[in-house]
């Protein structure tokens, strides 16, 4: 994986489709629902007046350290300081791009969110500074508000040292409306859980699903999704729409930095689905749903 020899290897460049958003229309409300792709796993998501952030990731570098590791090859969406007031958090699993420190410590400063989290993270935020966290199995649900959260299975693993491999969980994230529902796949690998998810708790307006990182498929194939297997856990998942994400914005894998978008784009023609039901945002998008 080229995070992994990033030393060993040429940087590469990628300029991914960017849009202005200066979050005045998300602070004041003024389009809720909506979804907005601040890029890579970070989503933010405006539903029933809350607030939701996904794997929030402001940093730089996808990394332990400031001076090595993935470079995020183009800015957040939007600047931090744009972002309309965040109720809850997110958390997938415990990698660098998905749970950055500064970014997590930053929004429990400005606006103390809640943390939804998997097993396991609730004492890594506490030795953090931050205890208004509440970690959850899978199948798990945490009313909020009007809203829903279900803690769901997804194909993973975790690891941030030499030494604690697998010592927390991974999970997808379900959020329930009595209107509208929003899956979110943190990083995941194509497995049988998507037609459950779809059965107990679709179908879905929205799917936001991770369709890159999927190279050299020896290493990859357990545990993310290719552009085709993202497709075909929307179709599981009974959803309205597949929102691609998790691509474009750091460089750590081997497949063409703008190739995933295209591939995904192609199945949805050969499956003869709607190309409309294919949401590929520019960084910094915001679309209602």
């Amino acid at each position: 994986m080229r995070h992994l020899v990033a030393n060993s290897l040429l940087p590469r460049s990628f300029d991914p489709p960017r849009t202005a958003n200066d979050g005045a229309i998300l602070r004041a409300g003024g389009m809720n629902p909506s979804i907005t792709w601040i890029g890579h796993a970070t989503v933010l998501v405006q539903i029933e007046g809350v607030n939701i952030l996904t794997d929030p990731q402001w940093s730089e570098r996808a990394s332990p350290v400031s001076w090595g590791g993935p470079r995020r090859l183009s800015p957040p969406g939007l600047r931090f300081e744009d972002l309309p007031r965040i109720d809850v958090v997110l958390i997938s699993h415990d990698h660098y791009d998905h749970l950055d420190r500064d970014t997590v410590k930053r929004l429990a400063a400005t606006y103390d969110p809640l943390f939804l989290v998997p097993l396991g993270l609730k004492a890594w935020f506490a030795k953090n500074g931050m205890t208004r966290v509440e970690e959850m199995d899978w199948w798990q649900e945490r009313e909020y508000r009007t809203l829903k959260f279900v803690c769901v299975p997804a194909q993973h693993f975790s690891q941030r040292t030499l030494t604690d491999a697998n010592q927390r969980l991974w999970a997808s994230w379900s959020v329930l409306s009595p209107e509208r529902r929003f899956y979110f796949s943190g990083d995941t690998g194509y497995f049988t859980f998507f037609k459950e998810i779809g059965q107990r708790l679709g179908p879905f307006d929205v799917a936001a699903l991770a369709i890159g990182a999927y190279l050299p498929p020896e290493m990859m194939k357990f545990v993310h999704l290719t552009p085709e297997e993202a497709v075909q856990a929307f179709i599981d998942l009974k959803a309205g729409a597949l929102l691609g994400i998790h691509w474009g914005t750091f460089d750590l894998t081997d497949e063409p930095l703008g190739e995933p978008p295209q591939r995904l784009l192609a199945e949805i023609r050969r499956r003869n689905i709607d190309s409309s039901r294919a949401w590929i945002f520019k960084i910094g998008e915001t679309r209602p749903w």
